[in-house]
Order: structure tokens, then sequence, then C-alpha cells
């Protein structure tokens, strides 16, 4: 028994001369069984490469690639266009769900400059951002969807307005899209586009 407890003794401290004490830092090199691949040979991004030709290590994406998710068979859901021109009409279900979710998208990333109710009363109007377009009147109440749709993906011309391509979905651009015409609507109705049960309700 005399043994077992010299062999049991012996065991822990060349365990704990070879792996120390729990919690405490090593200040050489670990001993490694398996390296698990940690010190591959492998190129940096960015870092020079001497296997092609252009000494670079990021390579260009092979010309006509398209990002999964990023491609549409229908051009104007796309890009907004028919041809050379932009379209009109919407390439999504209008309906209550679409109008939720576009106003959703609206709230959070057009009401900051364009207000609420898009005639360009947002947040940053009040600490003196001048030249925000108000959605509701012209030109952009006379504009094709498709046209609008590519105002959202690209951003104006100006470069006061950013390319939101990369926050938003097709679905969702032209979520908003359809919310925003509901807004030039209700920021342009009148008695005329009531219905006659309304109007009788109200007395019109």
């Amino acid at each position: 028994m005399r043994y077992v407890y010299l062999i049991f003794f012996f065991v822990v401290v060349a365990a704990i001369s070879v792996l120390g004490f729990r919690g405490s830092k090593f200040t050489k090199p670990p001993i490694e069984v398996f390296d698990d691949m940690d010190r591959m040979p492998k190129y940096h991004p960015q870092a020079e490469s001497a296997f092609f030709s252009d000494s670079r290590t990021d390579r260009l994406p092979v010309p006509g690639t398209v990002a999964r998710g990023t491609f549409f068979e229908d051009e104007y859901m796309a890009t907004g266009k028919k041809g050379d021109s932009f379209g009109s009409g919407f390439p999504i279900e209008v309906d209550e769900q679409a109008m939720a979710r576009g106003e959703e998208r609206y709230n959070i990333y057009c009401t900051v400059c364009h207000g609420a109710a898009g005639d360009g009363q947002g947040r940053t109007a009040s600490y003196g951002m001048t030249a925000i377009s108000n959605l509701v009147a012209p030109p952009y109440l006379d504009m094709p969807e498709g046209e609008l749709y590519h105002y959202i993906v690209n951003g104006s011309r100006s470069g006061r307005m950013y390319p939101y391509k990369d926050k938003l979905s097709v679905e969702d651009r032209w979520n908003v899209v359809l919310y925003l015409r509901a807004l030039q609507r209700a920021a342009n109705g009148s008695s005329a586009d009531l219905t006659p049960a309304v109007k009788e309700e109200l007395g019109l």
C-alpha cells in the first residue's frame, strides 16, 4: 500500500511540473500533443503573395459572379427598370403585410431625415440639416415606382442620401416604396378619394 501512495505522489508532482497549477500563466509555449492546425501555412488578408502574378492574396470575383441571395430573374424587381426606363407598378404582393413591413423599415431608416410624414421634417432638420427632400411633393410625387426604388438602392445624385442596398433587402426596398406611396396619398388626398359609404358617414 505504501508503494501505491508513493506512485500517486510522484504522478501528482510530475503532472504539476508539466502542466502547472490551475490558473497559472505559462511563460513558455505549451507542450502540444496535437497542434490542431494552429500554425497552418496560410495567407492573411491583403498580404503579399509570390504565387499570383499581381502579388495579391485577395482575388477579384470571377466576372459575372452574383452574391448568393441577390440574383433575381425579374429585372424590374432587382433594378426598378424595364429596359432603359424606370418602370411603374409593384413586383411584390401589395397587401397589408407588405405595407406594415414597409412602414417598419421606413421608420427605422428614413424617418430621421424625411420625417414620419415624408415631408422632410425629420430629426436632422431640427439640427439645421437643409435640403432634405420632401417625398410627398413633386418631383417624387410624380416619379414612377421604379425610380423611387432606384434612389433607395443607389442614393441621391447629390450624395446627401447614401445607398441603402446593403441595409434593405430587395423585397424591403419595394415595401418602403409601397409605404411611401401611402404617405403621398395621405398628404395629397381629398374627399374625392373617399368611398360613398365613408362620405355618407362623414356627412359629405
